[in-house]
């Protein structure tokens, strides 16, 4: 019997690392720029989507559908990498808003 379950092991990691993959890899320590993922459709092409919502992403005017595998994976890394940026852009603002005297500048209520 375990003869068996090691036989779908490999399975079951080829098919865990294909999703880690495509879902953008490892998000490191902070979940906020890991956004965007890739998949395969029906007819072999690739699609860029929002991994929580599932919707396929846009960029400008345009739907990230109907890729080949290495744009995919290129817009994939650079909307997540914005998206980092953008994080590492928010949490850095209540450091850029103190004064001289090292008091907030903008106080919240």
């Amino acid at each position: 019997m375990n003869g068996q379950c090691n036989q779908t092991d490999p399975q079951r990691n080829t098919t865990a690392i294909a999703v880690w993959e495509n879902e953008g890899g490892a998000p490191g320590r902070d979940l906020t720029g890991h956004q965007y993922g890739r998949r395969v459709e029906a007819d072999r092409s690739w699609t860029v989507y929002h991994v929580f919502t599932g919707v396929a992403a846009r960029v400008g005017d345009d739907d990230l559908i109907g890729l080949s595998r290495s744009q995919a994976t290129s817009r994939m890394m650079s909307l997540n990498l914005r998206n980092a940026e953008r994080c590492k852009q928010r949490i850095s603002l209540p450091a850029l808003a103190r004064d001289a005297s090292g008091e907030t500048a903008v106080r919240r209520s």
